[in-house]
């Protein structure tokens, strides 16, 4: 018996097929009309529904670049389940290159939203309603800020056995059990029962390949897990991620020009200068010393700073001894041409 059609916004998607359907949001001051673009593969098997969705804030554009790489490598007569993409949420920020809509709020402070609230609140209640609430698990894509960059990074809800296991299946360099913010689509998915998983990964406005690849391969191993691909091309994961216990921001002690000393996926040992801030004449030197063992998991671009600014973002782990050797591997495994090929569809 033929699986039934998916349906979304009022249209049908049939089994075995991809169908691209557009959501009405508003319309603009220009006259057109702004509508949530969303691209549904409803698989000929019965199967998880599930959400992958990218720049919330507008300037995360990382998420949109995966989910393009992802659909091309997708087949959905060879999947079970169904799966929503959305890879631009805030089309207005996208669109303006900015984190927020043009009312200056932060959509993902504005979950669940609502039909006659600001722009954010209906733009959120119109995804939630339409997206979020119709599947069992979602992941969403961030990244770090303009002139920030984060170290790909899966961050979940603490005490979720299942979600923890799609994580670390993930294979992410690194596993934060985070909190949850009100507004934030994870609070307020959790509260519905739908499970999360939150990529955090690379540079407001910027493409970079790790956070790239991992973030394929990564959604890639999680449909595997589900059961709703097989492919023997991903192999395992190479390493299991670091597991942060603590996370930090060491601020600039004043203002000047920073060299940082390490990056990023560096580990680093208690004592440790990580990065040096001089006057711009290069005297009066004041370093930033590492005040644990840890890992950065993500540090500042902009090398011009001021006092107060944050410029590393460091975290404690679970265990340390080999977490260098296990980052270096992760990487390695990456970027290297023995994942899955540019051009395979599964």
């Amino acid at each position: 018996m033929a699986r039934a059609a998916f349906q979304l916004a009022g249209q049908n998607v049939a089994a075995g097929k991809a169908e691209k359907i557009a959501i009405p949001v508003s319309d603009l001051s220009a006259g057109m009309q702004a509508q949530l673009e969303a691209r549904i593969f409803h698989g000929k098997e019965d199967g998880p529904v599930i959400f992958v969705s990218g720049a919330i804030h507008g300037d995360e554009i990382i998420g949109t670049e995966i989910i393009r790489r992802l659909m091309k490598k997708l087949n959905p007569k060879h999947i079970a389940g169904t799966i929503l993409f959305v890879p631009v949420v805030n089309m207005y920020g996208f669109i303006s290159h900015s984190r927020y809509l043009p009312d200056r709020r932060d959509l993902n402070r504005s979950f669940p939203g609502s039909e006659r609230g600001s722009l954010a609140s209906q733009l959120a209640s119109i995804f939630y309603t339409e997206i979020v609430t119709k599947c069992e698990l979602g992941i969403d894509i961030h990244s770090a800020a303009i002139h920030r960059y984060n170290l790909p990074q899966i961050r979940i809800a603490a005490g979720n056995a299942r979600l923890k296991k799609l994580a670390l299946e993930f294979g992410a360099p690194a596993l934060i059990e985070a909190p949850l913010r009100d507004g934030s689509l994870r609070e307020i998915a959790k509260g519905d029962g739908v499970d999360m998983l939150l990529l955090e990964a690379g540079e407001g406005l910027r493409f970079d390949e790790l956070s790239i690849r991992t973030g394929v391969n990564g959604i890639l191993r999680v449909m595997r897990q589900l059961g709703m691909i097989k492919t023997k091309s991903l192999g395992k994961i190479p390493a299991p991620p670091a597991q942060v216990t603590k996370d930090a921001w060491l601020r600039a002690s004043r203002g000047g020009v920073c060299r940082l000393q390490a990056v990023s996926g560096d580990a680093f040992k208690k004592g440790d200068t990580l990065a040096i801030i001089s006057d711009i004449f290069g005297q009066e030197e004041e370093k930033l010393i590492a005040p644990a063992d840890g890992i950065i998991i993500g540090h500042a671009t902009l090398p011009i700073v001021n006092q107060g600014d944050a410029i590393l973002h460091i975290a404690e782990v679970r265990i340390f001894a080999y977490v260098e050797e296990r980052m270096d591997a992760i990487n390695d495994a990456v970027l290297s041409n023995a994942m899955l090929d540019e051009d395979e569809v599964i």
